[in-house]
């Protein structure tokens, strides 16, 4: 007879699952040990967060107290930021001042990083380096392979990314040359284009914003970037509100919470009010039934729907270019947006309604029938995006049974699709709703 069936080994149970859902406490992990004893040698002092792993989002920090509407999250000393001012203080400085013409902000951030890395024991920085990704999920990051399989809009995105770092390792090969004197290895070696990659999506997945002062030795690009020890292990939910600033009292960063937390629960910041493509491009991530999910019309996808042949065609659309109505056409969990809505009602004008588009533009209504065929266009595009979202998930569910190096990239996309889908499907019986209701 099995002892765990007892009201003992129920208790047992719920308390290992409980433990399950609500994370698995790592600090007692070297890592966390080595970098909670650098960060306490810089002033920071912190009783309530622990590094854990959560079933849902990895790594995070979770809180051994309930935190109320208000409480105080998180307070990290000046010392323990990195930012230009860490970097112009190292053997760096020197090199960063006399370079003509100025490196940006952030390329000092990522030069700083590499070379730290390099250092290995020697760093200063080595028990913050030692917990940071070896590898990233930013879109600039995944294969060409995965990269195709993403929407449209997306996908260009995507491709910017990756040729605006191309550019910034391209430009700056002659600065990193410069710096041979501070190193037995060639540079070439140390400052690669993967080393550059991954420096730049630390300093783009992990910064705070915070303004520091403009430098002369630094091009005019906004110097607004602070790496943020421990911190930085917080995760986003759209569905938390926080306050965070640099508090020049305490001269510590601070977060504090509008929202309550469970004692032992994950504890969450909010980055900003970004739908999941904007999250994946620039952090690496898909949330879950995000409130601020959108799905994008490209220019291309909206205009196969009305008639080359229409001899107004080329004007409806300057109208659109001209009051930036060509872009950021979105369906939401609400349906199409106004913006798709507006475009829409400009293409669809008769001939004998054309002199109204600037009543369109203002929200104005010019007819019932004007109304009925943009409702229309917006549900044939919707059915038509939905079609496009589940073949593309047909495509990754077989890419990845034969491209096993590239599951976890796939499993990303794929959330991004099927993420979509249920807003599409959403928008769909919406716009049903409403064509019956103009029938």
């Amino acid at each position: 007879m099995k002892k765990s069936r007892g009201r003992t080994g129920r208790k047992r149970r719920r308390k290992h699952l409980k433990g399950f859902m609500d994370g698995v406490n790592c600090s007692h992990k070297l890592e966390y040990i080595k970098l909670k004893k650098w960060l306490k040698e810089r002033g920071f002092e912190d009783s309530n967060l622990r590094p854990a792993e959560f079933w849902e989002t990895g790594r995070g920090l979770m809180t051994t107290k309930a935190l109320q509407a208000g409480d105080l999250i998180i307070s990290l000393p000046e010392k323990c930021l990195l930012t230009t001012a860490t970097v112009l203080s190292s053997c760096l400085g020197g090199h960063i001042v006399k370079w003509k013409p100025p490196v940006s902000p952030l390329l000092a951030l990522c030069t700083f990083l590499i070379a730290e890395k390099h250092a290995g024991e020697k760093s200063p920085w080595k028990p913050y380096l030692d917990v940071l990704p070896n590898t990233y999920t930013c879109l600039a990051c995944l294969e060409p392979d995965v990269i195709n399989l993403l929407p449209k809009p997306l996908k260009k995105k995507a491709q910017e990314q990756k040729l605006m770092i191309q550019e910034l390792f391209t430009s700056s090969k002659a600065f990193f040359s410069s710096l041979q004197p501070l190193f037995a290895e060639n540079t070439g070696s140390i400052f690669n284009y993967s080393a550059l990659e991954w420096a730049w999506c630390t300093v783009n997945t992990r910064t705070i914003y915070m303004k520091h002062p403009r430098r002369e030795c630094f091009s005019l690009e906004p110097d607004v970037y602070a790496l943020a020890p421990y911190l930085d292990l917080l995760n986003h939910s759209p569905n938390v509100q926080v306050k965070a600033a640099f508090n020049e009292k305490t001269k510590s960063y601070e977060i504090w919470t509008n929202s309550q937390c469970k004692k032992y629960q994950e504890v969450f910041i909010c980055y900003g009010p970004h739908d999941n493509q904007r999250l994946l491009l620039e952090y690496g991530f898909v949330a879950m039934d995000n409130p601020h999910s959108s799905v994008y019309v490209s220019p291309d996808t909206l205009l196969k729907y009305f008639s080359p042949l229409d001899k107004q065609r080329n004007a409806k659309v300057s109208i659109l270019k001209d009051h930036d109505y060509l872009g950021n056409l979105s369906f939401g969990w609400e349906g199409p947006s106004w913006r798709l809505l507006t475009a829409l009602k400009v293409l669809s004008l008769g001939a004998d309604e054309f002199s109204c588009w600037r009543k369109i533009l203002l929200g104005d209504v010019t007819s019932a029938r004007n109304e009925q065929q943009a409702l229309g266009t917006a549900a044939k595009i919707c059915h038509f995006l939905i079609e496009e979202t589940q073949h593309a998930l047909l495509q990754i569910s077989q890419l990845k049974k034969d491209k096993e190096n590239l599951k976890t990239h796939l499993a990303l996309v794929e959330m991004l699709h099927s993420e979509e889908l249920k807003v599409l499907q959403k928008s769909a019986e919406i716009l049903c709703n409403l064509n019956l209701g103009t029938a």
